[in-house]
């Protein structure tokens, strides 16, 4: 979700009254190290209130007062002084932020930091075109650039100036005013916009009952259909090896990663392994996925699964329920059809929190485990619950990969590396409500995928301290909407349990 800044424009310090240093607000490329001109805007996915809502509170945090015009897609920060300097020859710095509307949920957000300096106001404005009120402003000790009582002045021909920022609150009075794209701040609202963690909302969460189900695109016939296998997952076949548990960060509500673990799966039951799949589904639903693995696939066999499963239904959906994971289902049901040894497995908690989440969870997987011991095993789960080491923020806190690779030697985690794209998933949003809808999300600089890292398993020489073993890119992320509610927003006012 891009736009170029070329067509979009500068808005406001376009407009004569401003300048930007290094062009279109440099910043060093990471990957070169040299200073780059952005050719692209960020397009936020959220409305426009949240964006600026969020833009507000960072300043807030750094201890500015804003100001908010009408309308709610401008604000102005409190001034300041870097430094101290004498009265006549000062730099005063604020921030004007602008924000521009492209739909309901599609926000640009534009930072500029201020610089407007005294001395130049004064080589502007001859002695002679100014009262000597005026003259001695500059040399007063308690005078302020910005002060509200302050008239404009007279240019050099008796005319009044004008005002650099019309229509802004009664505080600007500079003539000149230096501006430039303040990178780090917009940088900070990207982190606090797109690299928010999913909520998974367990516990009481209603389904909503229904007559009959109709999937955009589901094929009328299964029988004959084969397994949507596509090309290998480069650097995964050494991972794959008779008992071996290979635990794959989930960013939920993606397509990219069922189609990667189909991928594996196909690779591994055409080296003859038995495999079997654990995806995060409650446990509870182990009889119905059965039933279903056992079916031909058909529309009616479709429609006994998602009636009879009140997860399918939940009124608030996550990632978990999303249709790339019903997809999955279904390539699972195929690749049995095929003659492969595959089994489903639904391993999650019902309504447990925390660590007793984390144990349950564990406990499920084991004993499936045990059943199936010499087969290679595939779980999709979060990023937190698939790391084999603890936490940071609590140290009782044990993440199911933990707790497995403490009971079997053969445990590998891979965490995901990849580009910005979009997801369905649960958020707190900026007004304190969970929202479950599509996001854009962008990595952190640790799982950015680079323009030449290949996608594909990457091993590491050692685990991190996390515990991952590798990382798997998978490039840009889209969003796969729940399977029954495709893109129908939904917000919850109640706090949803811990993940």
């Amino acid at each position: 979700m891009r736009l170029h800044g070329a067509l979009l424009g500068l808005g406001l310090l376009c407009s004569g009254c401003a300048t930007l240093s290094r062009g279109f607000g440099a910043t060093v490329n990471e990957d070169t190290g040299e200073y780059e001109t952005p050719e692209e805007e960020k397009v936020y996915v959220v409305p426009a209130e949240d964006a600026m809502m969020v833009a507000r509170r960072i300043l807030e945090e750094q201890r500015y007062d804003v100001l908010e015009k009408e309308g709610g897609l401008e604000m102005f920060s409190s001034a300041h002084e870097p430094g101290k300097n004498t009265p006549g020859v000062r730099t005063i710095e604020r921030y004007y932020i602008k924000g521009e509307r492209l739909g309901p949920r599609q926000t640009v957000v534009r930072v500029f930091r201020l610089s407007y300096n005294e001395m130049e106001t004064q080589l502007e404005i001859p002695p002679q075109a100014m009262g000597q009120r005026d003259a001695n402003y500059f040399s007063a000790q308690d005078a302020h650039p910005f002060d509200a009582t302050r008239d404009a002045y007279a240019g050099p021909r008796g005319a009044a100036m004008q005002d650099p920022f019309k229509g802004a609150p009664g505080m600007e009075r500079f003539r000149m005013a230096r501006g430039v794209r303040d990178l780090d701040i917009e940088r900070t609202l990207l982190q606090r916009l797109e690299m928010v963690p999913a909520l998974e909302l367990v516990g009481s969460n209603a389904p909503v009952p229904i007559r009959s189900v109709t999937l955009e695109g589901w094929p009328t016939d299964q029988v004959s259909q084969a397994p949507e296998c596509g090309t290998l997952v480069e650097g995964a076949g050494p991972l794959m090896a008779p008992g071996q548990v290979l635990l794959l960060a989930d960013p939920l509500g993606t397509r990219e990663l069922p189609t990667a673990a189909l991928r594996m799966l196909c690779e591994a039951t055409a080296r003859g392994l038995p495999v079997t799949l654990a995806l995060s589904l409650p446990a509870s639903e182990q009889p119905l996925l059965d039933t279903y693995l056992a079916s031909a696939g058909q529309p009616q066999d479709l429609q006994t699964l998602l009636n009879e499963s009140p997860f399918w239904r939940r009124t608030y959906q996550d990632g978990r329920s999303s249709g790339a994971m019903l997809w999955l289902v279904e390539q699972a049901r195929r690749l049995r059809a095929s003659g492969k040894d595959l089994a489903l497995v639904a391993f999650d908690a019902e309504k447990a929190q925390g660590n007793a989440r984390e144990a349950e969870m564990a406990k499920n997987l084991l004993g499936h485990q045990q059943g199936r011991a010499q087969a290679w095993t595939l779980v999709l789960a979060g990023g937190t619950h698939v790391r084999t080491a603890g936490v940071n923020w609590d140290s009782d806190y044990v993440p199911l990969g933990a707790r497995l690779a403490q009971a079997l030697p053969s445990v590998r985690a891979l965490d995901v590396g990849f580009q910005r794209g979009t997801q369905f998933s649960c958020r707190y949003n900026v007004w304190d409500e969970v929202e479950c809808n599509l996001f854009a999300i962008s990595p952190t600089k640790e799982v950015r995928q680079k323009p030449d890292t290949a996608s594909g398993v990457h091993l590491f020489a050692q685990p991190l301290a996390e515990g991952f073993h590798g990382r798997l890119y998978v490039g840009a992320l889209s969003a796969s909407p729940p399977a029954l509610h495709r893109m129908a927003p939904t917000t919850a006012t109640r706090t949803p349990p811990a993940p």
